[in-house]
């Protein structure tokens, strides 16, 4: 009988798999009293800057830590890219150790929320207490998550601040392949090599409108990804932190850069000295993406200037636009790069 129910046993978790394995309950948010309390150890301000890929998250970080006050650095991904921030507690296991009603430090609460908290705070606490500073933030792109990076964000810091910077989703896209292009992503088709055999042969035809960089798939794939972004992202934050959101555009960024960087601080509370203006006209002098892609691929990096705005326009051809307008075209309209869909 009891080998009997050992082969009933084996044939159930083969067609159903296994009737035992167990989820791990929901994780909790962190309370306002629990932040109160994690500032006594952790109290420095918190912010992140979100955005999606190529769209000036770096050039924000390097423009916004220029101030006394703040301190940034890149890419925690604690709520922007598997395996997250959360998954130090996201076991059946790590919910039994921090929740069993026989540890009487947890007062009969699930302490996950304020382990996450305490191992972020501490991660950007560590560098700002370094570099002197009381305000602290994270950059990481939210390109892959979209939406939920916010929800998560919320329930770990309702206090924060959160920075959103958008770019002409065109732009981006070209941006985006020609990353692609000179890091010879693994995600490359064959297609995509005739494209890039070609460029370094004759790049004549691909800036008159004769041929194009992009697939189909390609454009339709990394458009729609901007889109559900934009969507989410400003969607969410606007939800969450109706008082504690700040968004800009790129293109502002390059056009004006410390009349945005002045709006950005002063979103952060701190004080503007009319001196930093030098400071941030420098940086915006260096170029470190065009640096490092040209070490990685000269020969196709130097075809795009790095860091423009309007790159789109000598590149994209008539099909290019149509495909784009498709899937993105009201955003653009939303987000100001265009007023109607007849560019």
């Amino acid at each position: 009988m009891l080998l009997i129910n050992r082969f009933k046993a084996a044939a159930h978790i083969l067609l159903k798999g296994d009737i035992n394995i167990r989820k791990r309950a929901e994780i909790p948010a962190i309370t306002l009293e629990e932040v109160a309390e994690i500032k006594q150890f952790f109290p420095r301000e918190k912010f992140f800057i979100l955005g999606h890929a190529r769209s000036g998250t770096t050039i924000l970080m390097r423009l916004a830590r220029l101030h006394s006050e703040i301190h940034c650095n890149y890419q925690a991904h604690f709520f922007t890219r598997a395996p997250l921030l959360k998954s130090l507690v996201d076991s059946p296991e790590a919910a039994d150790w921090l929740s069993r009603k026989s540890n009487r430090w947890n007062e009969g609460r699930d302490l996950s929320p304020l382990v996450m908290r305490a191992a972020a705070d501490f991660i950007m606490e560590r560098e700002a207490a370094r570099e002197g500073k009381r305000i602290v933030g994270d950059k990481s792109p939210s390109s892959v998550i979209h939406g939920q990076v916010v929800r998560d964000t919320y329930a770990v810091y309702p206090d924060a601040k959160l920075i959103y910077i958008v770019r002409d989703g065109r732009d981006v896209l070209i941006s985006e392949r020609f990353r692609n292009f000179v890091e010879d992503s693994k995600f490359l088709t064959a297609e995509d090599r005739r494209i890039i055999e070609a460029l370094k042969v004759d790049q004549r035809p691909f800036t008159d409108g004769r041929r194009s960089i992009f697939t189909d798939d390609f454009i339709r794939r990394v458009t729609k990804r901007w889109v559900d972004d934009l969507t989410e992202i400003d969607g969410e934050a606007k939800r969450l932190y109706p008082s504690a959101y700040f968004s800009l555009r790129y293109e502002d960024l390059l056009a004006q850069p410390f009349a945005e960087l002045q709006k950005l601080w002063a979103f952060l509370g701190v004080q503007v000295d009319p001196a930093l203006e030098a400071e941030v006209q420098k940086e915006m002098g260096q170029n470190l993406d065009e640096v490092w892609q040209a070490k990685r691929n000269d020969s196709i990096a130097s075809f795009l200037p790095k860091g423009k705005a309007g790159n789109w326009r000598n590149m994209f051809t008539q099909h290019d636009r149509q495909v784009f307008k498709e899937v993105a075209g009201e955003m653009l309209v939303k987000w100001n790069y265009e007023k109607d869909n007849k560019w």
